[in-house]
């Protein structure tokens, strides 16, 4: 009867673990492909609006001034100063030229063609007749600038110019590579401009956002309830070697997630950018200085892609210490759990189920990169300060969205486990743990 309750209590403690498991496991696939859902999705994002295409776009300017020279030109209208200022100045100008006229007329002909001009210039045109209705020359000269469809003829032969300007071999070849990136993302996210599609894209990774540290906290969730179940059957010493390898599964998926999904997200942008230009406002939003965002296998795998040889050592180093290392102390503790006293006691075995932990980096990466976080993020902070800037004329807003993201959690989750782990075998053990 005892024995039966021993079988029934073990098969009910597989039973539900692998349930716990499996909601693990969903939950840390969900996180996974979520990850890798935001990193695209905000790459996309810098892509759209990284400020080669915007602020240092010489496309952007040239719409930019060219809408602002056809909103002057078509909407500019003169006060009354003004048109009294420039109606002396327009008759100081045909005065001038009449007296050039006058001149010119009156200089000895050399021709009996010269002559004949000379004689009907003189007899036909009344120069002080003309220059009595100067001033109403210069008041329909005024008026035909001011008129709106005149006004329309300067704007389209001054779009005109700036088309000349956009066609040339560098600003051409610029815009092609341009507008090929927006086509695709506009098929891709399924709009039709540049503002629907910042729209989407914003609120896909709200939405991405909140799942990914619901699913997170999933998993931390299923963690918990693994050590409570430790803490309750700490006294059941026959189901101890059951609950500890399942307790091993648990961490293996701990650790395949904090390996793959982002752990630090670099993301430095001006938010806004306004000055004053030709009396009208000018406005940049949201341009990307730089973003990227990396999981520390996605860290390995840059480095070893590397031709340098020192960054594929390094490389080389983190996959050793920080990734296999890990996975074989995991391997070694279930091993050296379940073999008999031979196998368990093997001096490999041992030496990675009880040793290796002070040659595992695992520790090592997760202090390093909220060292970096830390430091990086001071020093993001202080330098995009210094482009601050707001008076009269400019104003210029900048943000730095650096963060650790769920993967950062997961990670240093697997290695608080791991430790936890470490320590229970210790005392469940029924073989040398020295």
């Amino acid at each position: 009867m005892a024995l039966q309750k021993k079988y029934t209590a073990k098969l009910a403690l597989i039973l539900g673990l692998l349930m716990l498991l499996s909601c693990e496991g969903y939950f840390g696939l969900q996180l996974h492909q979520l990850s890798a859902k935001q990193e695209q999705t905000k790459a996309d994002h810098s892509s759209v609006n990284s400020i080669t295409l915007g602020l240092l776009s010489v496309d952007q300017w040239q719409d930019k001034v060219a809408a602002i020279v056809n909103h002057q030109v078509k909407h500019f209208k003169l006060s009354a100063k003004q048109k009294r200022q420039l109606q002396t100045e327009v008759e100081e100008v045909i005065y001038a030229l009449i007296t050039k006229a006058e001149a010119m007329a009156n200089q000895k002909p050399q021709s009996l063609k010269g002559k004949i001009r000379k004689f009907a210039v003189k007899t036909f045109v009344k120069t002080d007749r003309i220059k009595a209705r100067v001033p109403q020359f210069a008041k329909t000269i005024i008026a035909k600038v001011d008129n709106p469809q005149q006004k329309n003829q300067l704007s389209n032969l001054a779009m005109a110019k700036f088309k000349e300007a956009q066609h040339s071999k560098t600003i051409d070849s610029t815009l092609q590579v341009k507008y090929t990136l927006l086509d695709g993302m506009y098929k891709k996210y399924q709009v039709n401009n540049v503002n629907e599609l910042n729209h989407k894209l914003a609120k896909d990774l709200e939405d991405v956002n909140i799942l990914m540290y619901r699913y997170c906290f999933g998993m931390l969730a299923c963690i918990l309830v693994v050590l409570t179940l430790w803490w309750v059957l700490r006294k059941r010493t026959a189901l101890h070697g059951t609950l500890f390898i399942l307790s091993l599964l648990f961490a293996f998926i701990l650790l395949a997630v904090g390996l793959s999904a982002s752990m630090i997200e670099v993301d430095c942008r001006i938010q806004t950018l306004d000055f004053v230009l030709l009396g009208e406002l000018v406005s940049f939003k949201d341009q990307v200085l730089f973003y990227e965002s990396k999981s520390i296998l996605g860290v390995v795998e840059v480095l070893i892609k590397q031709p340098a040889a020192d960054s594929i050592a390094v490389g080389i180093l983190i996959l050793t210490f920080s990734i296999l290392f890990p996975i074989t102390k995991l391997a070694s503790t279930g091993i050296h759990l379940l073999s008999k006293r031979k196998i368990a006691e093997n001096r490999i075995i041992k030496y990675f189920a009880f040793q290796s932990g002070k040659w595992s980096m695992a520790d090592v990466i997760v202090i390093a990169i909220l060292m970096v976080f830390i430091g990086l993020n001071g020093l993001l902070d202080s330098q995009l300060a210094l482009l601050n800037i707001k008076s009269d004329s400019l104003t210029i807003i900048t943000t730095n969205n650096t963060a650790l993201q769920p993967g950062y959690i997961i990670f240093i989750s697997f290695v608080l486990y791991g430790l936890v782990l470490s320590t229970i075998l210790k005392y469940i053990t029924s073989h040398d743990a020295h």
